[in-house]
């Protein structure tokens, strides 16, 4: 194999995005061959021995795509210095496993997790704007002047939130349901974009990133992302991504694939009945 960048491979090998690897050879953890690397080196996978704080990568040729419906009170990391649950603990398959973007430790919902270094870098990185959509239980009801302030953006820790779509799903007995579909991802937005509007969030739950959805999984599980959904996800990186064909470990569907039972995060405590989403409804714009 030619050369390339130790960022790129360390990507390409699960260890984060690139802007995340050049934070290991900044921070000098890698070394190659038994010498430091400086950031912009380059090194061959195949004959060099590259190792970061002194275990060595290992190139897999298997691309992994999964989806995980991520429980409340786990964190969106692969380790964490507190000792809480992450992502990661949910899922018992060997190797590198990065997740894709961040959901907060009080909400729940889609996490997708890859070893694939430049798909998890093109959805994460701003302005690629991919789509998250979220449903969200909140107290009051918000007049139409406060979503129109909302869909257009306000102003937040000194910076203007981009416009997203806001729609009210159903409302009744002091508490608003809204589907939210924006492509910012600042630290707690929408709960704190609510809070300043006067609405505090009581639920939150993440259904979709980009073109894959949430679909059955039930909280703590997961599964392996269908062939089709890969393709979806390479296509996001560039129209001739979706002409390559990585050795890929795929489920067998979108929907019914899950993992093992030990897999499953902790019993997950009930919600209370008011938080729960309504079985059926019209959507309404305000």
């Amino acid at each position: 194999m030619t050369e390339e960048r130790i960022q790129k491979l360390l990507a390409q090998a699960g260890y984060g995005s690139r802007r995340a690897c050049e934070e290991y050879l900044t921070e000098q953890r890698v070394t190659v061959n038994g010498k430091v690397a400086e950031l912009g080196a380059k090194a061959d996978p195949v004959r060099d021995v590259i190792k970061v704080d002194g275990k060595r990568v290992h190139f897999e040729s298997n691309r992994i795509y999964l989806a995980l419906n991520k429980p409340i009170g786990v964190v969106t990391t692969n380790s964490d210095e507190f000792g809480r649950q992450t992502v990661r603990d949910l899922i018992p398959i060997e190797g590198h496993l990065y997740p894709v973007g961040r959901l907060d430790a009080d909400s729940e919902g889609l996490v997708l997790l890859t070893n694939d270094g430049d798909l998890a870098n093109a959805l994460t990185h701003p302005r690629y704007e991919h789509e998250k959509e979220y449903r969200v239980l909140v107290e009051g009801e918000p007049s139409a002047g406060t979503l129109k302030a909302w869909r257009h953006g306000v102003l937040l820790e000194g910076q203007q939130t981009a416009p997203a779509r806001v729609d009210v799903v159903d409302a009744g007995r002091g508490q608003t349901w809204l589907r939210i579909i924006m492509h910012e991802g600042r630290k707690r937005q929408i709960r704190e974009v609510a809070g300043m509007l006067g609405h505090r969030v009581k639920y939150l739950q993440r259904v979709r990133v980009g073109p894959i959805r949430l679909t059955t999984l039930k909280v703590g599980e997961w599964r392996h992302l269908s062939a089709s959904e890969i393709k979806l996800l390479l296509g996001l990186i560039a129209p001739s991504a979706t002409k390559r064909s990585p050795n890929t470990r795929t489920g067998r569907g979108t929907t019914g694939v899950r993992g093992p039972r030990e897999a499953r995060g902790a019993k997950n405590p009930k919600r209370p009945s008011s938080t729960r989403p309504p079985r059926t409804s019209r959507s309404r714009s305000r």
